[in-house]
């Protein structure tokens, strides 16, 4: 299981999601994006700092989405090698990777399956389509959009829109009512920590984590395990913040 993380943002605020999912048996990779956060250290002690935070690179976020997929298509690598540098590696089934990215790291798993066959089901969790879902679609693959309702119902995202016509297997589009789009990482939740006021209106930030757990853990249990998920069937009297649009 990849995880990609918002622009700027590092891969640690993925951390709520990816104990979830590692608790339902996943092996999950958090990807830190080289010159694209604070800073990346690498393994022979080097830290890069943001070469685009400050002036995006020529082709703007869509060449950013673009770069990303090639940076998971790497951590696939690295991890599937038989010469993979972790020393689990054997735990992994090649047969069964996922991906899901939070903002910009949602375009991005878009793109990572457009280019790269071995992710088998993605979500792109509030993050607009810079770089557009294939006209052809995604060869059949199951994809997800889940995001916040002000930003990303019907209508909201013109991005969203065309991703919803371009999908050609499995999808759903949730929006969850009085979500931010920080909703879907830890963000909210360190801000909260640290005594910074909340968003009038809001959905609790503990509240979002847990629903964004929830439906990641149920899609992922669904397309890579083979689990029933009622969950996608319609609305839940357990999550009624939550919208589901059926193709």
């Amino acid at each position: 299981m990849l995880l990609s993380p918002g622009f700027t943002y590092p891969r640690a605020l993925s951390t709520g999601i990816a104990e979830d999912l590692a608790s339902r048996g996943y092996v999950v990779a958090l990807i830190d994006h080289p010159y694209e956060s604070t800073g990346v250290t690498f393994p022979d002690g080097r830290t890069e700092t943001c070469a685009i935070c400050d002036r995006p690179p020529a082709g703007g976020p869509a060449a950013i989405a673009e770069s990303r997929a090639k940076d998971a298509s790497f951590v696939i690598d690295r991890l599937t090698t038989e010469r993979s540098p972790w020393p689990l590696a054997r735990l992994i089934d090649r047969h069964r990777i996922g991906m899901a990215g939070h903002s910009i790291g949602g375009d991005a798993t878009a793109s990572t399956m457009a280019a790269d066959s071995r992710v088998r089901a993605g979500v792109n969790m509030d993050g607009t389509f810079f770089a557009p879902v294939p006209a052809g679609g995604l060869d059949g693959r199951p994809f997800l959009l889940f995001g916040a309702a002000a930003g990303e119902a019907p209508g909201a995202d013109p991005s969203w829109d065309e991703a919803w016509s371009r999908l050609d297997g499995w999808k759903r589009r949730l929006t969850v009512a009085g979500a931010e789009h920080g909703t879907f990482s830890d963000v909210l939740l360190l801000a909260r920590a640290v005594g910074l006021p909340s968003t009038p209106g809001a959905i609790d930030p503990a509240r979002g984590i847990e629903i964004t757990r929830t439906y990641l853990g149920a899609f992922f249990d669904l397309h890579l395990k083979g689990k029933p998920q009622p969950l996608f069937d319609g609305p839940s009297p357990a999550e009624p913040e939550v919208s589901v649009q059926l193709p």
